[in-house]
């Protein structure tokens, strides 16, 4: 194994910082070959098999080319769950499990009975507060076909019920919902933001799930929030993962849609991430 984590750093070098081959490294043994982080750092090591070392070289030569290792494993873990991922869905970060746990904090506080994820991709968040929040009735809506297949998909391994449909959230007209929680994750990456963007991410992952025109970067919580409005039950709550340089204009565009409570928080990095806006 030894071998093969050096392999890995010297064929990587020069195309990702060292702490990211080794996070990806140990990323590895553990899903191919079910061996920790800790068997490693106790000096546990063996032999690969032909099949093991050609499996290796592989995964290599497509990391070579920038595809991120979640995708060439076709999982990614959230939450303490692993959720199936594949170029039609974003790959969850840190920071919307951040979102993911004040919503589950705030649920502890008050009940909450519906959930509708907008822009739901892999279902991530929307299957991780099912699963937390037993007997919610959970329904995520996405442009794409195809991420709501994966979505479909991570429901049934998982074993938590949630229903799916293909929408699109600027559409004039809009199916009637009444929920407890609105959460949406929806595209805020400005176009000339791209230049600041890793290239894994850029050649890899949907650009429709990312962009916005730099004209109208907040056009999709502008839509969210205006049907919120409507579908939200009393004493219900919208939750957003935002772009960090749109804090100030998104709660002031929360104010102005009629919401009389908004919160802004940041996130583990320091960075405006969230944003809360109670009925």
């Amino acid at each position: 194994m030894k071998q093969a984590i050096s392999y890995l750093k010297q064929q990587l070098s020069g195309i990702y910082p060292p702490g990211e081959i080794q996070a990806v490294a140990y990323l590895m043994l553990e899903k191919l070959f079910r061996v920790t982080r800790l068997d490693v750092c106790m000096g546990k090591d063996r032999t690969l098999s032909a099949d093991e070392r050609l499996a290796w070289v592989k995964i290599t030569e497509r990391l070579q080319k920038e595809e991120p290792i979640q995708y060439i494993l076709g999982e990614a873990d959230f939450c303490g769950r692993t959720f199936r991922v594949t170029p039609a869905t974003l790959i969850p970060r840190p920071e919307t499990a951040e979102l993911v746990h004040w919503i589950g904090a705030d649920a502890e506080k008050r009940q909450v009975r519906s959930i509708l994820d907008v822009g739901t991709g892999s279902g991530c968040i929307l299957l991780t507060l099912a699963a937390i929040l037993p007997g919610v009735k959970a329904e995520g809506w996405d442009i794409s076909e195809e991420a709501l297949c994966v979505a479909r998909e991570n429901s049934r391994k998982l074993g938590v019920e949630a229903t799916f449909r293909q929408q699109d959230i600027l559409a004039p007209s809009l199916p009637d919902r009444q929920v407890d929680v609105l959460v949406s994750n929806p595209p805020y990456v400005t176009e000339s933001e791209k230049a600041e963007m890793e290239r894994n991410v850029l050649l890899w992952e949907p650009s429709t799930a990312l962009f916005v025109p730099d004209d109208d970067p907040l056009r999709f919580y502008r839509a969210v929030a205006g049907y919120a409005r409507r579908a939200l039950n009393p004493g219900g709550a919208l939750y957003f993962e935002i772009n960090r340089a749109y804090g100030p204009e998104t709660v002031r565009l929360l104010q102005e849609a009629g919401f009389p409570s908004v919160e802004l928080r940041k996130d583990l990095s320091g960075n405006d991430r969230m944003v809360k806006a109670s009925l």
